[in-house]
């Protein structure tokens, strides 16, 4: 099994593994309505968002964390080792999907940029993977730019690719990076301070 790639200081963010005491918290901005607005999944049931979380040390492919600031729980980041595509033989569990959430009173501050940077410097840094993708709701112009900042490219623009069940079908985009594409940007010192 893979260790986990936390804790890791980025910016003025801690990112560690979630423990329950934080999951009450992480629910409340996670079922907000204006979180939410633009998730595939508008409400999580409390019950199973529970196991998820603590499962999450266990997993070997599932490397969520929490997102800190003087203590306080202000964002949970997605990062999930999966295979990619090919033919009979590759390489298995060499890609990463990662995404996040921001509790409202902490967008618009950099959290989701530190965040970002910091799951790909997991992603790449430390579980060495090879590519790492990410999608957003083309209507949430905040989180591309996020994405985009963080060094990723858009490969796809899919139109109405989603359901929303208030919304309807829904665009959304793709970005990716490659780990050479990630080393040629950052270095590990840069990267986390």
């Amino acid at each position: 099994m893979v260790s986990s790639p936390w804790p890791m200081r980025v910016g003025l963010l801690l990112l560690r593994e979630a423990h329950e005491s934080d999951i009450e918290q992480m629910l409340s901005f996670r079922n907000d309505p204006a979180v939410n607005r633009f998730m595939l999944r508008t409400s999580v049931d409390p019950g199973t968002f529970r196991q998820e979380w603590l499962a999450v040390p266990t997993s070997g492919t599932d490397f969520s964390c929490v997102a800190e600031v003087d203590g306080t729980v202000v964002a949970m980041g997605f990062l999930d080792v999966v295979d990619g595509m090919g033919q009979p033989g590759m390489p298995k569990r060499t890609e990463g999907v990662i995404g996040y959430i921001v509790e409202p009173g902490s967008t618009g501050k950099g959290v989701a940029s530190d965040l970002a940077r910091g799951l790909l410097a997991a992603a790449f840094d430390r579980l060495g993977l090879r590519r790492v993708i990410a999608s957003c709701n083309a209507d949430n112009p905040a989180s591309a730019r996020v994405l985009e900042k963080a060094g990723m490219r858009r490969e796809q623009h899919g139109i109405e690719d989603s359901w929303h069940a208030e919304l309807g079908w829904v665009d959304g985009y793709q970005y990716a990076i490659l780990a050479r594409e990630w080393h040629a940007i950052h270095s590990p010192e840069r990267t986390l301070n």
